[in-house]
């Protein structure tokens, strides 16, 4: 897996030496150098000097500092994962398009609005086509403005016609913005009861899903869109189908592949 080290932790690093502080510290904190006596004063000095006529130390020090600080998050959520399993697959707010009874389970963290999030729906088709055993879970996040809230409400409302799926695929497929006046046009097109969506809309059960999905996102770690959930991995923005089929794959019991 290539190193990424970002510019900040670049510039920090320099601002560490520029005020004086020990490279030998840092060398202790990256796991470069491990003792178990106290180190001299002279030691430290040489440390230091030797990081400042080679930079290159430094950085790659900071680099598996990242390193372990994302294999911690990672350890982290897949136990917040385990903890909210049921919330996170079996909600049953959740819209589930698929195989209802599939092996594997793929969730997704969407909005309506996001252009990222449209281009993922020829992916996640592809992959339901591709996968007898694929079932999706949708999780309305409406994060880019009331559009978007308005038209969450309105996808979840949609359930009671027994007409999520296809109004769901035409608001992807949507060129324009979504707001109100878009989403009722296009639950028209779908053949949606336009005044009985509405009224299904003000269920108080369908803002406490929201909620809830809000909730778990930040539990989650989950701040943009698209962003799945397969097993216990967390998969953040948009992937190709090939990527895709292969995380699905990764998930699915090996006597179901």
């Amino acid at each position: 897996m290539s190193r990424r080290v970002t510019a900040s932790s670049v510039s920090l690093a320099f601002s560490v030496l520029a005020v004086g502080l020990s490279g030998t510290a840092l060398l202790f904190a990256s796991g470069m150098l491990e003792v178990d006596r106290p180190v001299s004063a002279d030691f430290a000095s040489q440390a230091r000097s030797y990081l400042l006529e080679n930079p290159e130390v430094l950085v790659e020090s900071f680099g598996r500092l990242e390193e372990r600080q994302q294999a911690a998050e990672t350890n982290e959520l897949q136990i917040v994962i385990a903890e909210r399993s049921q919330e996170i697959f079996n909600d049953p707010a959740s819209p589930v398009v698929g195989n209802p009874q599939g092996a594997v389970t793929l969730v997704e963290f969407f909005d309506y609005n996001c252009p990222y999030c449209r281009n993922a729906t020829p992916v996640l088709a592809e992959a339901e086509e591709a996968n007898d055993e694929l079932r999706i879970v949708y999780k309305e996040f409406p994060i880019l403005g009331p559009g978007s809230e308005f038209a969450a409400q309105a996808a979840l409302a949609s359930q009671k016609q027994g007409k999520y799926e296809p109004f769901h695929e035409a608001m992807m497929a949507s060129l324009g913005s979504i707001d109100e006046s878009s989403t009722l046009e296009i639950a028209a097109q779908v053949g949606l009861d336009v005044e009985q969506l509405k009224q299904d809309m003000q269920d108080p059960q369908i803002e406490e899903a929201i909620a809830r999905n809000l909730a778990l996102a930040q539990a989650l770690r989950i701040t943009g869109t698209p962003t799945f959930v397969v097993g216990d991995e967390i998969v953040r923005g948009l992937v190709d189908a090939a990527t895709l089929q292969r995380i699905i794959a990764d998930a699915t019991p090996p006597g179901e592949r």
